[in-house]
């Protein structure tokens, strides 16, 4: 059996596994999964992960500790990292003791440049061809990691208190949300994005990662379940991007669950948030998103060989 490795992202909404072996053909996906499980359900309010997403977490990876074991993963070759809902909760060590029980390694709690970086690095692994300078977008939960770089160097990486959960969280809190709450997620999020230093109209190439872009992608592409060949290199327009946003925005959760088939519901409860964050993006970038299903376990299982 060629090496292997395992990388699991314990992000704010979602929980992500990979096991890859590296083959002499290139390195090839044994087993690619996430799922929903809202780690950071209510961490915005009240600084803590609650007992039952504590629950939900663990429960997930004790499933995906024992398909490593059954992949034949063991220590050196695991990482298990943590993002924006792990880096200021005050019970973040019952976190970390459930993790090492379950998988017999410590959590990373990766800084936000860290995490951008690994990100951009996974991002553009899944491409033959790029038009540089590359935009890698990861909008995940809690945050939102702004990349751009080219020929492999970086040139500016940042990472925003902007994500799905933590605006669906601090503004729209309505279903489906209201107008005033749609403007306050708006100027907040225009607010982070200018402050950014990153020059978007800088960008060749928009590469758009995480869960927001692959539902979008799914509904785009007219598919009752998600595809990951199909998702990954999609292009979505700015003005389509727009559109979406406002059928996400304007409907209740219950609507885009039966609108669009595939959507998980915990995806569904937070989609507006990563909706209007792609849509503001997109109001500054003068190229398409292209949806990349490479990220950032694809970096971190790089960093393991």
């Amino acid at each position: 059996m060629f090496p292997r490795a395992a990388a699991i992202d314990c992000g704010t909404n979602s929980l992500r596994l990979l096991i890859a072996e590296r083959t002499p053909a290139g390195v090839v996906d044994v087993r690619r999964d996430t799922r929903v499980v809202r780690l950071g359900e209510g961490v915005d309010a009240t600084g803590e992960f609650a007992p039952a997403a504590l629950a939900r977490t663990f429960a997930q990876l004790e499933v995906y500790a024992a398909a490593v074991r059954a992949a034949g993963v063991s220590a050196p070759a695991i990482r298990c990292v943590a993002t924006s809902a792990a880096r200021d909760v005050a019970n973040r060590a019952e976190f970390f003791a459930g993790v090492r029980e379950r998988l017999g390694v410590e959590v990373e709690v990766l800084p936000g440049q860290t995490e951008a970086e690994l990100s951009f690095a996974g991002a553009v692994a899944g491409f033959t061809e790029l038009a540089g300078p590359v935009l890698v977008t990861d909008l995940g939960g809690g945050s939102t990691e702004l990349v751009l770089g080219v020929s492999g160097r970086i040139d500016h990486a940042v990472s925003l208190d902007i994500g799905a959960v933590r605006l669906r969280e601090r503004f729209l809190r309505n279903d489906p949300p209201r107008a005033d709450e749609i403007e306050g997620a708006r100027a907040y999020v225009d607010a982070q994005l200018d402050a950014s230093g990153v020059p978007f109209l800088g960008a060749s190439t928009w590469l758009g990662v995480a869960g927001t872009f692959s539902s979008l992608a799914v509904f785009d592409l007219g598919l009752d379940r998600y595809v990951r060949d199909r998702v990954h290199g999609h292009r979505i327009s700015r003005a389509r991007l727009a559109e979406l946003n406002d059928f996400v925005l304007t409907r209740e959760i219950a609507e885009l669950i039966e609108l669009m088939p595939g959507l998980e519901p915990g995806r569904a409860a937070v989609l507006c948030g990563g909706t209007l964050i792609a849509e503001r993006l997109a109001a500054r970038i003068d190229v398409a998103a292209t949806v990349s299903e490479s990220d950032i376990l694809d970096g971190l299982v790089a960093s393991l060989w």
